[in-house]
C-alpha cells in the first residue's frame, strides 16, 4: 500500500484532492439543506448572536440550543439521528488575552449513543464550538465511551482526535 502511495503520479494527487474537495462541497450543501430544511434560520441565526457566556452564567436553558446553532454539518447529522448535546460541565477560563471563555464537557443523547460513527461526530463537534471565540477547550465525558466495544474505544482513543475526562 506505501509503495502504491510512493508511485502515484501527481495528476493522480491532483485527481484526488478535486475528488475530495466536490465530495466536501456536496456534503457541506446537503447538510445545510437539511439543517434549514429542518430549523428556522432566523432562529439559528439568533442563537448564534446569543453570548454562550452569558447564558452559562445566567444558567439559561437556550445554552443547548446556542451550542447546537453553532454546529455545521454534524448538525445534520445529529438531527437526522435523534441525537443531541448534553453540557455534563463548563467553566469559564480567563484567556491571556484577558478574555473569558468556556471550558466544556459534553455528552450525546438520543440514538448518538449507540452510532458506530461517533467518534467522527465528535470530532465535528468540538471542531465546530471551537471555532466560537467563547469556547476554549471541548472534551467529552468518559463515560461515553461504555458505549463502545473494547477494539472501537481503542479505537477513537487513539484515533478520534477528542480528549476524555
Amino acid at each position: 500500500m506505501e509503495k502504491e502511495i510512493a508511485n502515484r503520479s501527481p495528476l493522480a494527487d491532483e485527481l484526488t484532492e478535486s475528488y475530495r474537495q466536490q465530495i466536501d462541497a456536496a456534503m457541506k450543501a446537503e447538510s445545510e439543506r437539511r439543517i434549514t430544511e429542518n430549523h428556522d434560520p432566523i432562529e439559528l441565526e439568533r442563537l448564534r448572536s446569543l453570548s454562550l457566556i452569558d447564558l452559562f452564567n445566567s444558567n439559561d436553558p437556550e445554552i443547548i440550543p446556542s451550542l447546537m446553532a453553532r454546529l455545521g454539518p454534524v448538525r445534520a447529522a445529529l438531527d437526522g439521528h435523534g441525537g443531541g448535546l448534553i453540557v455534563t460541565d463548563a467553566e469559564i477560563e480567563k484567556m491571556n488575552n484577558g478574555k473569558e471563555a468556556l471550558s466544556l464537557i459534553l455528552d450525546l443523547d438520543g440514538a448518538c449513543v449507540s452510532c458506530g460513527a461517533a467518534p467522527g461526530t465528535l470530532r465535528g463537534i468540538q471542531d465546530d464550538l471551537l471555532i466560537d471565540g467563547e469556547v476554549i477547550s471541548v472534551r467529552f465525558a468518559a463515560s461515553m465511551l461504555d458505549w463502545f466495544d473494547e477494539l472501537q474505544r481503542e479505537f477513537v482513543l487513539v484515533h478520534g482526535g477528542v480528549t476524555f475526562v
